[in-house]
């Protein structure tokens, strides 16, 4: 894009940024004036002369992507919003980290406008960036056509020695070469400070030669405050065909600061009001405190720009529209974020279909077939597996395995190979959703959870669809022993707020699971399914499984008539030990109601009627699950059939009897719990 003004003030452009940062850290005596004073000139080259955006539409579907991985540096980004138009007033700035603002101590997607993901947590930005380039490249590929380009942006992303310090960092950028993500721009804030000082005793890298190995374009050694170097850097960047672009930009932290620049006192505090003011004088920047001149403001303000930028893609995507209907229907739909208007039945009858066959399957496999009908029925469904596409089911007949030729084209596949990387998938993933046009969905097992928690939390903190396939949930999995086995990871996950917890019995709670997941706009979802073997439990309705539990059967069921004297809950692969415990139960005159809840996180959020119908408050009521105990007690439980230690290697039916997960050890609780033991 041209530049913002015939001739750029880039000393003003840039001065308006660390004022605007000094300022506000200042005024909140919180936060991190460094990176935003000395990436202030980077800012300069790239929003002022590169950058496709329009402030008055941050949701533009062909604009630029810009992400601020370094998100502890907020400011730069916050300014840059001011600045260039966006709704973003400066009583914001004056807010800065003040409860409510939309300016937090990172940047927050859905909070403040004009940001395109939640950063802090480092590395977990430029990873999602490899995410938005991947989206970018894929919808261009599905969408474009000769003479008609509709999907044509950039993914920009500032980072730091911090997010390269990340192990993170290694997968995305390994991926992202691997990929041939070639409008992929990261560039690297290379000030060799972080919060202990100096880095170079333990940050040894040689950064250059590490992406040129992960098959990365490298621009070194770019003075990072010469805004016309990295403007020609930027430009270079552009025109590379099929490999990403790492620009290094040579940096001083809190650049103008007599005192403070160059040093660790610079990154993460106030430089206090002498420091300021000798900034001030250094910089030549006369003005008051949250005073930006008109100059500035003129110099920096995108909304002519922006308008005419957008405005020649909608004219554009109007003459799509006219050469391609139906494909621009598709479009519009895709990146909006809505299902098919056939896709509730497409649901309804997957499940009818699951209850009507009744297979006996393991709960992986039950999720591959509904796989088969949701991914043909979604042509957004973009899936993959951190190398164990065998043992998650995670590909499909209609998602082959995606491919890229020589030259960066990819092969039309939906199934990602993403390698041994559960951090670096679950990232990508949630880059994927927020840039839109695509449902990301990647497999690993369970216990492997725990290398990509943050990414799952901050999926949740950000309202993403995301949909996450554990499979091999339990000791079910047998001789792989404790390292493989989860006890904990269920009910840890269900401690992330808005994260939906799926652990279904059979072929149905797992199709509704699925469904569930994949309609909820706003929630990301872990599917946690099972190794061995699960039998269909006989249901007489369907409808009320997607409320996350139910009652499955009924003491009538086993041939009891007489009221139910307990309530056996269970999940997943329990589900079929607490049917066989009801029947034993029946035997001796004991009537149990057992409810299946495939979803605990659902059921907390239904209505207080129907959860007390479920679970009346009268009856004595037994979890049984094969995981921690200590989650189930807030249903007001008199006992757990609960594993609270590591697991063991052996086949798993030894396994099973071994840890008490047997029929009769549950028609033992239940009688000890009626004091009938």
């Amino acid at each position: 894009m041209a530049t913002n003004a015939p001739v750029q003030d880039t000393s003003l452009m840039a001065n308006a940024i660390r004022a605007l940062a000094m300022d506000a850290v200042q005024q909140a005596n919180s936060g991190h004036p460094g990176a935003p004073m000395g990436m202030a000139d980077i800012a300069v080259a790239l929003w002022g002369r590169h950058l496709r955006h329009n402030p008055a539409n941050p949701q533009w579907a062909d604009r630029d992507r810009f992400i601020l991985s370094n998100g502890h540096g907020s400011m730069l980004i916050y300014a840059l919003l001011h600045l260039t138009g966006y709704d973003l007033p400066m009583s914001e700035l004056r807010n800065f980290r003040q409860l409510h603002s939309k300016t937090a101590g990172h940047p927050e997607v859905g909070i403040t406008p004009g940001v395109e993901t939640t950063t802090g947590p480092l590395g977990q930005g430029v990873t999602n960036a490899v995410g938005f380039a991947l989206a970018e490249k894929l919808l261009a590929h599905e969408f474009n056509r000769d003479g008609h380009t509709i999907v044509n942006h950039h993914t920009y992303v500032f980072l730091g020695d911090g997010c390269l310090m990340e192990g993170i960092s290694h997968e995305a950028a390994a991926l992202a070469g691997a990929w041939k993500l070639n409008k992929l721009i990261a560039l690297y804030d290379d000030n060799g400070i972080s919060i202990d000082g100096q880095v170079a005793p333990w940050f040894i890298d040689n950064t250059p030669k590490r992406f040129e190995a992960y098959g990365w374009n490298v621009i070194d050694a770019v003075d990072g405050h010469d805004v016309d170097a990295v403007d020609r850097a930027i430009a270079k960047a552009k025109t590379s065909a099929t490999k990403p672009t790492l620009i290094v930009c040579k940096t001083a932290i809190g650049k103008g600061s007599p005192n403070r620049q160059g040093t660790a006192k610079a990154h993460g505090e106030a430089l206090g009001a002498e420091e300021i003011k000798l900034t001030r004088e250094a910089l030549g920047w006369g003005h008051e405190p949250f005073v930006i001149p008109e100059p500035a403001y003129e110099q920096w303000d995108a909304r002519h720009t922006g308008l005419a930028a957008e405005t020649q893609w909608v004219d554009a995507f109007e003459a799509y529209s006219k050469a391609y209907p139906e494909l621009a229907v598709e479009f519009v739909r895709r990146v909006e974020g809505e299902l098919p208007k056939n896709f509730a039945q497409v649901a309804v009858d997957a499940a009818i279909a699951a209850h009507a066959k009744a297979e006996t399957v393991a709960s992986r496999k039950a999720s591959q077939l509904a796989l088969e009908a949701f991914t043909k029925a979604l042509p957004e469904m973009l899936g993959g597996s951190a190398d164990l596409t065998g043992s998650n089911l995670t590909n499909t007949s209609s998602t082959p395995a995606l491919r890229f030729d020589d030259e960066g084209k990819p092969n039309g596949g939906r199934h990602i190979n993403y390698g041994v990387r559960e951090f670096g998938m679950a990232a990508i993933m949630n880059g994927v959703a927020l840039h839109g046009g695509y449902i990301p969905y990647g497999g690993t097992f369970l216990t492997f959870s725990d290398y990509s928690r943050n990414a799952i939390r901050m999926a949740a903190l950000m309202k993403q669809r995301v949909v996450h396939v554990f499979t091999h949930d339990s000791i079910g999995l047998g001789e792989d022993g404790p390292t493989h086995q989860s006890i904990e990871h269920a009910a840890s996950l269900r401690l992330i707020p808005g994260l939906d917890v799926w652990r279904p019995a059979d072929t149905a709670e797992t199709v509704v699971a699925w469904a569930t997941a994949l309609q909820t706009k706003n929630r990301p979802a872990a599917l946690l399914l099972s190794r061995q073997n699960l039998p269909y439990a006989p249901k007489s309705d369907l409808a009320d499984i997607s409320k996350g539990a139910y009652v499955l059967a009924e003491p009538s069921e086993v041939g009891l008539n007489k009221k139910a004297q307990a309530v056996i809950i269970a999940t997943g692969s329990e589900v079929g030990l607490a049917l066989h415990a009801q029947q034993l139960l029946a035997v001796k005159g004991i009537a149990v109601r057992v409810v299946s809840m495939p979803s605990t996180t659902v059921f907390d959020r239904q209505s207080v009627a129907y959860k007390n119908d479920v679970l009346p408050a009268k009856l004595p009521r037994i979890a049984v699950e094969m995981g921690s105990t200590d989650g189930w007690w807030k249903y007001g439980v008199s006992a757990v059939v609960g594993i609270d230690t590591f697991g063991e290697s052996a086949p798993a039916g030894v396994l099973f009897k071994h840890f008490g997960f047997t029929a009769e050890n549950v028609v033992d609780t239940v009688r000890v719990v009626l004091g009938k033991g």
